[in-house]
């Protein structure tokens, strides 16, 4: 075992990365610095950072003036958080990418413990722990069980590394190789401005099935993702769960496999019970958790259903 660890420390102090940080307006100007300030800190410096700008001039004008040390690239295809990563993918040149997301920032051992299981030749991909920046009091009613909804790590995940069927795309590296071979995410499929879709489910099942290999979940490996006062609402939590049921439903027919949704439906059973067992609870607290759990099973499930029925449009999205 020690051995094992190692060569992973000795693969990781010596590995060849670059990070792609996708943006797209210059109202999160103050949270992308931060993003990029916190990439200068990393105990494992980067081979490149690549800010990749989505159709918008002037916000990457003012990222080359003032970052004069990273690459800046501008998208002017596809509108969408999956066009301009795969548009900053094109300046990479090393055979690791890890991509941080504009309203993020890196703990200082973030990449170096992400790219740890790149040791193994197995390993396709990688995931790293959301923590939540609460810019508002979390509400007593909300869920750890739920965590997702504001892009946290929520309760149920591993506590330690292991084996998984997807990350998330704020905080991932994958192989630069077996990313470009299957065309990295998908452009008719995934995030536009806040608007969710699970690109990063996608391509994590695509690249492990071209590549005959696994992604590995690095809960030590941390980014810290703002979550605005906006979002700590029951309305902002009932829409984001019925757009991720939609949004995983037209997944699944986009790849067609049965069981790519195998996990969401564990995940169902497991917080219909836990929710259940909360609801019986004389804690005033827990009762309301257990009832919010339930409501977000509930809009996940019935926008799930109609991303299931609706045609689609041009765009890969349920009309």
């Amino acid at each position: 075992m020690n051995e094992k660890h190692g060569c992973e420390d000795a693969f990781a102090d010596s590995a060849a990365v670059s990070v792609v940080l996708a943006c797209y307006t210059e109202r999160r100007l103050p949270s992308i610095r931060a993003a990029l300030n916190s990439l200068q800190e990393q105990s494992l410096r980067p081979d490149r950072v690549i800010v990749a700008v989505d159709n918008n001039e002037k916000l990457a004008g003012i990222l080359a003036e003032e970052f004069g040390w990273a690459t800046v690239v501008l998208n002017s295809g596809d509108r969408g958080a999956s066009a301009t990563r795969n548009r900053g993918v094109t300046a990479v040149r090393t055979p690791l990418t890890a991509f941080l997301d504009d309203d993020e920032t890196a703990d200082p051992d973030w990449l170096r413990l992400l790219v740890t299981p790149f040791a193994d030749p197995g390993v396709v991909g990688t995931g790293g722990k959301y923590e939540p920046s609460w810019h508002a009091p979390k509400p007593a009613w909300f869920p750890d069980e739920f965590a997702w909804v504001v892009g946290g790590s929520y309760e149920g995940l591993p506590t330690t590394t292991e084996r998984v069927r997807n990350v998330w795309s704020g905080n991932m590296a994958v192989r630069t190789e077996t990313f470009r071979l299957v065309s990295g995410f998908r452009t008719d499929f995934g995030k536009r401005g806040s608007i969710p879709q699970p690109e990063d489910t996608d391509l994590c099942i695509r690249m492990a099935a071209a590549g005959g290999g696994h992604w590995m979940y690095v809960p030590a490996s941390v980014i810290y993702h703002d979550v605005p006062a906006d979002r700590a609402s029951l309305r902002f939590f009932v829409r984001r769960c019925f757009a991720e049921g939609a949004g995983k439903a037209v997944m699944q027919r986009h790849l067609a496999v049965e069981t790519a949704t195998d996990d969401e439906h564990a995940y169902a059973r497991t917080v219909f019970m836990a929710a259940l067992a909360r609801l019986t609870k004389r804690h005033r607290a827990a009762g309301r958790q257990g009832a919010v759990m339930l409501v977000g099973l509930a809009s996940a499930g019935a926008g799930y259903v109609r991303g299931m029925a609706a045609p689609l449009s041009a765009d890969g999205v349920a009309a």
